[in-house]
């Protein structure tokens, strides 16, 4: 086993042994940097991967819609609606990247109990859309939409779902009956009675006060158009977006002609994911900067009372004909054997905290603007790993090499006669 390690490595292992406390005092230090670094770093990626796949599974990975949908209100519903969108799913279903393909309706108005009314948000959309949402949409209570071609829908009692807020706010359950008053495409009043299916709660309390669910047959009826607001596309795996929406503006341009169609990926209305990801970066970057000052400032003063310690060693290995950059790159070699310990064993402990994350069940309180708590979870990252392990051995590299410069650059016999 000795005969695969290097006799360098073996001696500067055995250097380090020399004081025991501080080498450990030194793997300590590092072993609690990169147990931070890739822990914090870990928190983050399964913030960002969250919200990534929370925002995919609402809006869709990509998005058809007519140009300038999101940036101009409508002057009447479906103004800016798309036609034909049975004909463009037919069409980008086949892709084999494509999971599904939801058409949803966006439309406002007024919804009752018979004595008390408020306004509403609503989005008409089919059954299918609450298995694409997975767990990102907590249903209070009952079930979410029927499909309206099963035995289990009943036309004389056509379903809605109202977030909790909203149902709280009406004073309505399960089971009972609302009155939902919106205007047509034409200007005129519509007005139908639904049943409530379910309430469930979206997290956020502004939505939560707000918004309802309605079946798009039903939508379409009431605002007596057969026109959709967009198209959602869902996708198996997110990091195709930008490859499959090149593909669907190709596919879409011969259904394009009677009218102009735009294709958005996820990321252009993931306003809360940026601004998230944009400060947890910062907060990252400044931790990053701090342990890094604190391994260096570490590993300075081990390797500096190191190379003191041993002047007149450094001395005597010089009037052997040792040259400077030999004895140097011994206590380089010391350096990094700390930091590559210590790095391992952070990365272990990171590993270990992952496993156990996963088994304890660990809430984290909601954060602004939410009303949802979330599992604490740590992704442990291979690379994020790694580049802790070379930030770290290049920092202990740089504290090495400042630290024994002098010491290896002292005259031969002022180091011979150092006390």
């Amino acid at each position: 086993m000795s005969q695969l390690v290097p006799q360098s490595v073996r001696f500067a292992f055995f250097n380090l042994l020399r004081n025991r406390r501080r080498s450990l005092l030194s793997v300590l230090i590092i072993t609690i940097a990169v147990f931070a670094l890739t822990s914090a770093g870990g928190f983050g990626l399964y913030t960002y991967e969250s919200l990534k796949e929370s925002i995919a599974r609402d809006t869709g990975h990509l998005t058809i819609s007519m140009p300038g949908f999101f940036e101009k209100d409508e002057e009447m519903p479906l103004a800016n609606g798309l036609e034909d969108s049975q004909l463009m799913i037919q069409h980008l279903i086949s892709n084999p990247d494509i999971r599904g393909i939801q058409p949803r309706i966006e439309f406002t108005g007024l919804v009752s109990n018979g004595n008390k009314s408020t306004i509403f948000v609503g989005t008409g959309v089919n059954e299918r859309e609450f298995d694409m949402k997975g767990p990102f949409l907590n249903v209070r209570e009952g079930k979410t939409l029927s499909n309206v071609r099963s035995s289990r829908y009943d036309p004389a009692e056509p379903e809605v779902m109202l977030a909790v807020d909203l149902a709280r706010n009406l004073n309505v359950s399960v089971d009972d009956w609302v009155t939902v008053l919106v205007t047509t495409s034409d200007g005129a009043l519509n007005a139908l009675d639904f049943k409530v299916q379910a309430i469930y709660s979206t997290g956020i309390p502004e939505w939560d006060k707000r918004q309802l669910y309605l079946h798009i047959s039903s939508v379409k009826e009431l605002l007596v158009n057969e026109k959709v607001s967009i198209l959602s596309v869902f996708l198996y795996e997110t990091q195709k977006t930008m490859e499959l929406k090149a593909w669907v503006e190709d596919a879409l341009t011969p259904l394009s002609r009677n009218q102009d169609l735009e294709v958005s990926p996820w990321q252009e209305h993931a306003f809360f994911y940026s601004k998230v990801k944009g400060l947890y970066d910062r907060i990252f970057g400044i931790m990053g900067g701090v342990m890094a000052l604190v391994v260096f400032v570490a590993l300075f003063n081990t390797m500096t009372m190191s190379v003191t310690e041993r002047t007149r060693e450094i001395g005597t290995l010089s009037a052997l004909g040792t040259y400077p950059a030999e004895i140097a790159a011994g206590f380089i070699r010391e350096a990094a054997l700390l930091a590559g310990i210590g790095a391992v064993l952070g990365g272990v402990l990171t590993i270990v905290t992952s496993g156990v994350l996963i088994l304890v069940d660990v809430q984290m309180p909601p954060p602004p603007g939410r009303t949802e708590s979330y599992p604490l979870n740590i992704y442990f990252s291979t690379t994020l790993f790694m580049y802790s392990i070379a930030g770290v051995m290049a920092i202990c590299v740089l504290a090495a090499w400042l630290s024994a410069r002098k010491g290896v650059n002292k005259p031969i016999t002022e180091a011979l006669v150092y006390a």
